[in-house]
């Protein structure tokens, strides 16, 4: 079984095609284009490497989310694309089970993704190691990092911090948790393409793919766009009513 997996769900885009005995092919670029245009070559050219069409995937999967609204659009709508136009099964992975799924903890250690949300805010969630694979304990969160370090303080268990939130916020975390926190490397912090295509076979081995149609970005909160929108929206009604 051959899946592929786009992520463009922070400044670097990824694409990954795996089967179940491993890594086939890894495209990623970090030049600082736009997920427009990038995307649609970087695909062209590895199908050319490897001599396939998407005929040739089973599993099409998109990282989903949390993160750049824009670029999340991107890659689902392409994925959404490609598998339609095959008719193929899709599979949809979170960033932060996808960062989660790039790193190998023991014990009761827990695993900590972070990803930037601006203004001291990250989206996270807590992971710990079950029969070799990252469990989700605490949901997905769109918190500020001082209520993330509250709640890492009530588990009392040392952690593993990875995504760009935790290379942001590194200082501060390590004032806080001092031995009982280690940091994933600063390269693989962005690195989702290929845990994503991981955690897309065994969805798919697992029989949890869903239609083309049915995929869809997940957001934690709206965009500033949207945010704003209301915030002007809310300003009016309230001039309105004077």
């Amino acid at each position: 079984m051959k899946v592929l997996a786009i992520d463009t769900s922070s400044s670097v885009a990824g694409i990954a095609v795996i089967d179940e005995q491993g890594l086939i092919a890894e495209y990623m670029l970090n030049d600082g284009q736009t997920h427009s245009r990038k995307l649609v070559p970087m695909l062209k050219e590895l199908f050319e490497s490897l001599r396939m069409t998407s005929s040739d995937i089973d599993v099409f999967a998109a990282v989903t989310g949390p993160g750049s609204f824009t670029g999340i659009r991107i890659g689902v709508t392409t994925i959404k694309a490609l598998a339609y136009a095959v008719q193929k099964p899709v599979a949809g992975v979170t960033s932060l089970d996808a960062l989660a799924g790039a790193v190998t903890a023991l014990g009761d250690t827990i695993i900590c993704p972070m990803i930037d949300a601006r203004n001291n805010q990250v989206y996270t969630a807590l992971y710990i190691m079950r029969n070799g694979v990252p469990s989700n304990i605490s949901g997905y969160l769109g918190i500020h990092v001082s209520e993330l370090a509250k709640k890492l303080e009530e588990a009392r268990s040392n952690v593993i911090f990875t995504g760009d939130g935790s290379a942001l916020h590194r200082d501060f975390l390590k004032i806080e948790f001092g031995e009982r926190c280690e940091f994933m490397p600063d390269f693989t912090l962005k690195q989702m393409a290929l845990p994503a295509a991981r955690i897309a076979l065994m969805k798919a081995l697992n029989g949890e793919t869903v239609s083309s149609y049915e995929l869809s970005p997940f957001y934690l909160r709206p965009s500033q766009a949207e945010r704003e929108f209301v915030k002007k929206q809310a300003g009016s009604m309230n001039n309105d009513g004077k």
